[in-house]
C-alpha cells in the first residue's frame, strides 16, 4: 500500500513541478481512503506555509470536520521540515511515510529529529518508499531551474 499512496504523492509533486514549484508531495489516507492530495504552492500562494503537507492536512481536516486525523498516515516525497513535522504531530497523523531525506531541511532525521523531544502524539516515521523516483524528480527540478 505505502507505494500506492507514494506513487499519488509523487504525481501531485509532478503537477507543481509543471507549475515552477519546488516538487514536493502529499497525500492524507486513513482507513485505506484518500482523504487528501496536494502538492507545494508557496509560490503560487505567496505563502511559505503553503507547503504540500501542510495543505494536506488542512484539507483532510477540512473534509473530516476535525482537525484530529487519529489513525492517519501522511505520505510525502520529501522528508518534511520542522514545520510539517510539527502539523503532523498535531493533527494527530499516526504514521510519516517519506521518500527522500532531505539534508538541508529535514527534520525527521537528516538535520535534526524533532520527535526525539518529549512531545505527546508523535508518529511513527517510515522512509526511503520510492526514494530513487523521489530524489530523481528533484535533481530534475533544480537541475533545470539553474539553467
Amino acid at each position: 500500500m505505502n507505494e500506492k499512496y507514494m506513487t499519488i504523492a509523487l504525481e501531485m509533486a509532478k503537477i507543481g513541478y509543471k507549475k515552477g514549484e519546488v516538487p514536493i508531495g502529499a497525500v492524507v489516507v486513513k482507513d485505506g481512503q484518500v482523504l487528501s492530495a496536494e502538492h507545494n504552492r508557496t509560490e503560487e500562494l505567496s505563502d511559505p506555509t503553503a507547503h504540500a503537507e501542510v495543505l494536506a492536512i488542512k484539507k483532510a481536516a477540512e473534509k473530516l470536520g476535525d482537525f484530529r486525523l487519529n489513525g492517519a498516515q501522511l505520505y510525502v516525497t520529501l522528508e518534511p521540515c520542522p514545520m510539517c513535522a510539527g502539523a503532523a504531530m498535531n493533527a494527530r497523523i499516526e504514521e510519516i511515510i517519506f521518500g527522500a531525506f532531505d539534508p538541508f531541511k529535514g527534520a525527521l532525521g537528516s538535520v535534526t529529529n524533532i520527535y526525539t523531544f518529549n512531545f505527546p502524539n508523535k508518529p511513527q516515521i517510515y522512509s526511503g518508499v520510492k526514494e530513487k523516483e523521489c530524489i530523481t524528480l528533484l535533481k530534475d527540478f533544480f537541475k533545470e531551474k539553474r539553467k
